[in-house]
């Protein structure tokens, strides 16, 4: 089971589960579309779209079932 981080980048997380690209969507953030998401943090995406990088990365892990 993976673990989420706000250091992981987007592209780990979209190859670890490809359901993650529902929680980055449900923000406004194409992740999936983006060439920065191979480099580009979780943590560095959400603050580029303004959202709260805990929010993502706690619906990230609940995604994966563990606790936020």
């Amino acid at each position: 089971m993976v673990r989420y981080s706000k250091e992981m980048s987007i592209f780990e997380a979209l190859e670890a589960d490809a359901a993650a690209r529902a929680v980055f969507e449900s923000h406004g953030m194409s992740c999936c579309l983006c060439i920065g998401a191979q480099s580009e943090t979780i943590e560095a995406g959400a603050i580029l779209h303004q959202v709260d990088p805990d929010l993502v990365v706690g619906e990230l892990n609940r995604l994966a079932g563990e606790d936020a």
